[in-house]
């Protein structure tokens, strides 16, 4: 592994910030910290790079344990949330500046920031200052800041967190295109889901201090390890009577269920696929999101919400509908089981 943390602890007063982390990153690994706030994954970022010291475990970089070695020893780029450019430097001072302190030659920093404006698309732009850049712009002069200096590890602290929706999307795709490039090791932090699962290779889920699950995202969406990552991952709704649901039964052990949008099917009563299987539900909202419709029912009491194309009937508000729940994530508070209505399983089954 080529970045590695072992049983890491870390507190702030009476905030356990990291509790018994440990995990490992390969090398060229493009990696997502994700977790809601206070999860403790900043408080991780800052223990790698070096600006937070853990209170005990030990902190390895390729092979090297760095726990007493001094962040600018540790060959580590950081780019900032808040960007943390210099405002009164050019887009090319900017860059040079890390160039400048390991004290380079002019000929170096100029051919070193040319290469680097031209991997981070600012041509053009190297005369002018911070407060004439867009927060796209500003980001990509940041992350060419943290290249510079040819580090080991790049860190990226919520790297889309200050920027407009639209250009987030954007910078997403740009990003790990560019990371690929470089094929630079790279840790970013958020708490957004989609970015996670869009750019990283990996996703590490932390919540209270503590690693949920490890894993690459379609495998982290399709196998939740904890009750936290099923609930956590994907618009979720949670039940507690999912015993009434058909094709469903009691687990013992199991008194909750998280069911995921995708797992369920709308009809128009009458049309049902699983009639056996289906039950009646009624439309409380729905929302277009562009390319679906997001649709909040309610069933038996019980809140979920489902997705549904454009291209299917239209419901209406508070319209009657047949709904067929597909399958369910059961959890308890240690383990998580998938299960398939029972229904469907029967009907589907073919003996030879």
């Amino acid at each position: 592994m080529y970045v590695e943390l072992k049983n890491i602890s870390k507190r702030f007063g009476d905030f356990q910030a990291s509790d018994d982390v440990s995990f490992g990153i390969e090398k060229g690994k493009l990696v997502g910290l994700l977790g809601p706030s206070g999860s403790g994954k900043t408080t991780i970022l800052r223990m790698i790079a070096g600006l937070e010291r853990p209170d005990s475990g030990d902190i390895f970089i390729d092979g090297v344990r760095v726990n007493d070695m001094e962040a600018s020893s540790r060959g580590i780029g950081f780019v900032f949330q808040n960007y943390a450019l210099f405002r009164y430097m050019t887009v090319f001072g900017n860059i040079a500046f890390g160039l400048e302190v390991q004290k380079h030659g002019k000929k170096y920093i100029k051919e070193r920031v040319g290469e680097l404006i031209r991997l981070t698309q600012l041509e053009g732009l190297e005369k002018r200052y911070p407060h004439q850049l867009s927060g796209g712009q500003k980001q990509r002069v940041a992350f060419a800041r943290a290249l510079a200096p040819n580090p080991h590890l790049l860190l990226l602290d919520e790297p889309f967190a200050a920027i407009d929706a639209k250009v987030r999307k954007e910078l997403r795709s740009w990003l790990r295109e560019t990371i690929a490039k470089v094929g630079i090791t790279s840790i970013f932090v958020t708490h957004d889901q989609d970015e996670a699962v869009e750019v990283a290779d990996e996703i590490i889920i932390t919540n209270r201090g503590r690693v949920e699950q490890i894993g690459s995202p379609a495998r982290i969406y399709k196998n939740p390890a904890t009750p936290f990552a099923a609930q956590f991952i994907g618009e979720s709704s949670v039940l507690e009577n999912y015993a009434s649901l058909r094709g469903f039964h009691y687990v013992a052990g199991f008194d909750k269920a998280v069911i995921r949008p995708e797992f369920i099917g709308i009809f128009k009563p009458g049309k049902e696929l699983y009639p056996n299987a289906s039950v009646e539900g009624r439309v409380e909202d729905i929302l277009f999101r562009g390319n679906i419709l997001e649709v909040r029912l309610d069933v038996g009491g019980s809140r979920m919400t489902a997705y549904r194309s454009l291209e299917d009937p239209e419901l209406h508000v508070n319209e009657r509908v047949s709904v067929l729940v597909y399958r369910l994530f059961l959890y308890n508070q240690e383990q998580v089981r998938l299960i398939e209505n029972d229904v469907i399983s029967e009907k589907d089954s073919v003996f030879i």
